[in-house]
Order: structure tokens, then sequence, then C-alpha cells
């Protein structure tokens, strides 16, 4: 009984030595403190999905192998133009950076004008993977000047976070047991909603006065004929004109948005109008007279309350996103 006690208590310590030494064999990745400030956010150009960002970027560590000077990663960015670097290496590495990204992203144009875009930006290190580094958030202080930061939109969060990357390949390292190498990422999501209300009308007043050059139609004479064609006509190319205008500032989109919506409800409001106008013309040409009349009042108030219900619906819905 004592020996067989014994043979357990001496398993027990041999487990708990090697144990012992594979934690102490393991070697954990330092940590780089990270931290931004970001100045300025301008010239989003939502034809070449990009735009541009100032900011201050800092990183405290302890390997000066890390070199971030040369080292730093930027997947999402187009070019970077480093401003401004200092390094203080008293008391491990302290470097602080001026940084101006272009940065590439992808909008969504479904609710255009009145669209909400998230803004992603991350940082790396391209020679160290997360076995030799983590990143750890510097907490101390705000992330964004909100005087500067972007004009016409409003910030609803501006949010930092840590993570890991997968990329699914060895770089060539034939040690590796599968092709997947794992980088510690440093990332930033900024939620910006658009101030559309002056951009709305900007872009859509065309549209409108068309309809309105086309509703015009209902108050001439049925027997006008060429009058009322020559306005519609003329209010339809108006209305295509303004939907060229309004897509040639947008990305290319394969969904259905809230600028086709509005141009197709205008455009098909304006071929329903010119259909009264035919109709209301054979009425005139049977002596009608009084039906026709009576046909484009009542034909004229149940178009223009339809058109500015559903423009009202389908603005309210994009609004809410």
């Amino acid at each position: 009984m004592k020996r067989s006690l014994l043979k357990s208590i001496c398993l027990a310590l041999s487990i708990l030595s090697f144990s012992g030494t594979s934690f102490a064999e393991k070697k954990l990745p330092d940590t780089v403190r990270t931290g931004l400030y970001v100045t300025s956010i301008h010239d989003i150009d939502f034809k070449q999905n990009e735009y541009t960002a100032d900011l201050w970027l800092w990183l405290k560590y302890k390997n000066k192998a890390f070199d971030f000077a040369q080292n730093l990663e930027i997947p999402q960015a187009k070019t970077v133009n480093k401003l401004f670097t200092t390094v203080d290496s008293s008391n491990g590495i302290y470097m602080l950076m001026k940084l101006q990204l272009v940065l590439k992203d992808s909008w969504k144009i479904g609710n255009f004008p009145f669209d909400q875009q998230k803004l992603r930006l991350s940082i790396e290190n391209s020679q160290f993977d997360s076995k030799d580094l983590v990143f750890v958030i510097d907490t101390l202080g705000n992330n964004y000047d909100p005087r500067f930061t972007l004009k016409g939109w409003a910030i609803d969060s501006f949010l930092v976070s840590t993570g890991i990357k997968a990329y699914e390949t060895a770089f060539g390292d034939p040690t590796e047991p599968k092709p997947h190498t794992e980088y510690s990422t440093y990332k930033v999501k900024i939620s910006i909603k658009r101030d559309a209300s002056d951009l709305f009308w900007k872009m859509f007043l065309g549209m409108y006065v068309a309809f309105m050059i086309s509703f015009i139609c209902f108050y001439i004479h049925a027997d006008n004929i060429d009058s009322r064609f020559g306005l519609s006509v003329g209010a339809l190319f108006a209305a295509i004109g303004n939907k060229y205008i309004v897509d040639s500032a947008l990305p290319e989109s394969t969904s259905f948005t809230l600028v086709d919506a509005l141009h197709g409800i205008t455009l098909f409001f304006i071929f329903a109008v010119v259909t009264s106008s035919v109709y209301a013309l054979t009425l005139v040409k049977k002596n009608k007279i009084k039906e026709a009349n009576r046909f484009d009042r009542v034909t004229s108030m149940v178009f223009l309350a339809a058109y500015i219900l559903i423009n009202v619906y389908l603005i309210s819905a994009a609004k809410k996103g």
C-alpha cells in the first residue's frame, strides 16, 4: 500500500516537473501598446472607392527588431505618406508618426444620399507574426478630433480593437505544417452618417422640376395635343439627364438603389401623364369635353398625391437605413 502510494506521488511529481518545463520553454509574444488620433478624413471619392485620412500613430515596445518605421503594414492603404517620425529609446522604444493615408473602401450606396458608411483601418507588422508580437490598445485620451475629422458627415461610432488576421499561406516556409500564418492586427472601424439634406435637393431638384413640367400638362386643354406632348417629352429627357448626372458621381452597382427608385418612379409617372393626355384627347374627339376636363382634374390630383406619397415612403425608408 505504501509502495503504491509512493509510486503515485513520484509519477505526479514527474508530470508536474515536465509541465513546468514545457510552460517555461514556451515563449510568450511581446506586446506593442498602440494608439492613434485621427485629425482629418477628407477627399471621399465614391467613384474611385477611396478616401484620405491624416492621423497620429504611436507605438510602445521593447524589441528593437520590430522597427515599425520600416515594417509598418496597413493592408487597406493605397498609399502611405510618413510626414513625421520620431523615436525615443531611453526606456524601451516609443515611436510617434504622422501619417497621411489614401485608403480603399467599398461604399454602400443603396440609400445614397442618406447612406451610412463604415471606414476600416488596420495596422500590422510585416515581418513578425502573432507568435512574436501582439497589439495592446492604448486607451488614454480620445481617438479623433471631432472639429475637423469629417465635413458633411456625422461620426456615429469610433471603435478600436485588436485581433488576429489569418493568411492562408506559409509564404514559402517549408517548416510550417500547413499553409497558414497569423498576424496580430490593430483595427479601427469608424461608422459615419451623411448630413444629406442640402445634397439631396442639389442632386434631385432637376428630377422634381421635370415631373412638375409634365404635371402642368393637365392644365392645358386636351385638344392642344402638341403642347402637351412637347412638355412631356421635354420632361422625360430632363429626368433621364438628371439620372445620368447623379450616376456619374457614384460607383457602379448591381443592386437597385434609392437613386434608381426615385428616377424610375418619376419616369413612370411622366409616361402615365403622356398616356392620360392621349386618353383625354380621345374624349375630346368624341365631343366629350366635360368628361375630358373632369378626367384631367381627377387624374392630376391622384397622380400628384401618389407621387408625393411614394417619394416620402422611399426617402423615409432610406433615412432609417
